[in-house]
C-alpha cells in the first residue's frame, strides 16, 4: 500500500511538474522582479526574460489545457470544448490586464491582441487544420448549423466591437464613449450568454460531430481526447485554477521585456499583441489539430470559432471595464488596412464554412490571408 501511494505521488510530481515551475518562477518575479525590470538595459538581459517567461506561461497554458480536456471527457461536447475556450480567455484577459497597467499607457494594446487572436485564429490555426485534415481524409464534415451559430454571432460582434469605433463620432478617436461602452459590455456578454444556452442545452445536437456519410469511404472520426486521467473531475478542477493563480504575476512580469522591445528597440506596436495572442491560442491549436488528424472536425469548429467568439464577446466588456476602472483609455477601432483584412476574414469565414465540408484548398486560402497579417505587421508606411 505504502509502495502503491508513492508510485502514484512521484506520478502526480512528474505529471504536475509545470506547477512547481510555475509558481516558483512567480514566487521569484514578485520577489526581485522589480530590481530585475528597473535595470533593463542589456539586450541579453531582455532576451533571456523573456524567453524564461514565454516558456513557463506557454509550459502553464498547455496544462490547463490537458486538465481541461481531461474534464472534457467527462462532461462531453460541447461542455468540454466551453471549459477550454473559457480557461484559455481567462488567460488572454489576465495578460492584457498585466500589460495595460504595466509601464508607459497603451490604449491599443487590448485591440492589438484581439485583433491579432481573429487573425491567427479564423485564418492561421483554421487554415492549418483544414489543411491537415484534408491531407489526411480529403473532405471532412462538421455540423453546418453549429459553425453557422458561431458564425452569426462572431461577425456582428467583431464589426461592432472592432470597425464601428473608427467611425462613431462621440469622441476624437478611435473608441467608445462611455455610453457606447456601457452598451457594448451588456449586449456582449448578453448575447454570449444566449449563445451559451443555444450551445449546451437548447440545441446541443447542433455542436456535435454529425455521422459520416455511409457511401464515403474515409475513416470515422476517433476519440479526439487521449482519454480521461484516473483522477476525479474536481482534481481537475482544482488544478486549473492552481495553474492559472501564479499566470497573474508571470503576465504582468512579461509585459516589462515586451514593453522594453516596443518602446526602447522600436519592435513594431503590434507585436505585442501578437505574442500574447500567441501565448493564448497555442495550446488551443494542438487541440484543433489533433481533433482534425483523427477526422473529428466539429471539435475543432468548436474550438476554434468558440475561441474567436469568446475573444469578441468576454474580451472586449472585460476591457472596457478594466478602462473604466483604472482610467485607462481604450482604442478599440481598428486601422484601415487591419479593417480590410478583418472583413476579408470574416467573408471568408463564412464561405468555408457554408456547405458541411471542408478541403484542403479552404485550408491554403486561409493561410494565405495570415501570411498577409503578418506581412503587414512588419512592412507598414
Amino acid at each position: 500500500m505504502v509502495a502503491v501511494r508513492a508510485s502514484k505521488s512521484l506520478t502526480f510530481l512528474v505529471q504536475e511538474r509545470a506547477l512547481a515551475v510555475s509558481m516558483g518562477s512567480a514566487l521569484v518575479f514578485f520577489v526581485a522582479g522589480d530590481h530585475w525590470f528597473d535595470g533593463l538595459s542589456h539586450l541579453g538581459a531582455v532576451i533571456l526574460l523573456f524567453v524564461w517567461l514565454f516558456v513557463v506561461i506557454m509550459w502553464s497554458a498547455f496544462s490547463v489545457v490537458r486538465h481541461a480536456d481531461s474534464l472534457a471527457v467527462r462532461l462531453g461536447e460541447p461542455s468540454g470544448t466551453l471549459i477550454l475556450t473559457l480557461s484559455v480567455i481567462s488567460i488572454e484577459v489576465m495578460m492584457i490586464a498585466a500589460v495595460m497597467v504595466t509601464g508607459a499607457d497603451k490604449p491599443t494594446l487590448a485591440r492589438d491582441t484581439m485583433y491579432a487572436v481573429v487573425m491567427i485564429v479564423l485564418n492561421g490555426l483554421v487554415g492549418v487544420t483544414l489543411l491537415l485534415g484534408g491531407l489526411r481524409h480529403r473532405e471532412q464534415q462538421y455540423n453546418l448549423q453549429g459553425a453557422n451559430a458561431f458564425l452569426a454571432v462572431i461577425v456582428p460582434l467583431a464589426i461592432l466591437g472592432l470597425v464601428l469605433p473608427r467611425y462613431t463620432q462621440s469622441t476624437s478617436d478611435p473608441s467608445f464613449s462611455t455610453g457606447q461602452a456601457v452598451f457594448m459590455i451588456t449586449m456582449s456578454v448578453g448575447i454570449y450568454a444566449v449563445f451559451l444556452g443555444i450551445q449546451t442545452v437548447r440545441h446541443r445536437g447542433h455542436f456535435t460531430q454529425p455521422a459520416l456519410d455511409v457511401d464515403e469511404d474515409r475513416a470515422a472520426p476517433s476519440d479526439e481526447h487521449a482519454g480521461p486521467e484516473p483522477r476525479p473531475s474536481a482534481f481537475h478542477a482544482v488544478m486549473l485554477i492552481l495553474y492559472l493563480a501564479p499566470l497573474v504575476v508571470l503576465a504582468e512580469s512579461l509585459a516589462y521585456p515586451v514593453n522594453h522591445g516596443i518602446e526602447v528597440l522600436g519592435l513594431p506596436h503590434a507585436l505585442g499583441g501578437l505574442i500574447v495572442a500567441v501565448l493564448v491560442v497555442s495550446p488551443e491549436a494542438m487541440s484543433a489539430a489533433r481533433a482534425a488528424l483523427l477526422n473529428a472536425l466539429q471539435r475543432s469548429v468548436n474550438i476554434l470559432l468558440g475561441s474567436a467568439l469568446a475573444t469578441i464577446s468576454l474580451t472586449i466588456p472585460a476591457v472596457l471595464v478594466i478602462g473604466m476602472l483604472t482610467g485607462e483609455h481604450i482604442i478599440l477601432g481598428l486601422t484601415n488596412e487591419e479593417t480590410v483584412m478583418l472583413l476579408v476574414t470574416l467573408l471568408v469565414s463564412m464561405l468555408t464554412f457554408a456547405g458541411g465540408r471542408t478541403n484542403v484548398l479552404q485550408g491554403a486560402v486561409h493561410i494565405l490571408l495570415f501570411l498577409a497579417y503578418v506581412m503587414l505587421i512588419f512592412d507598414r508606411a
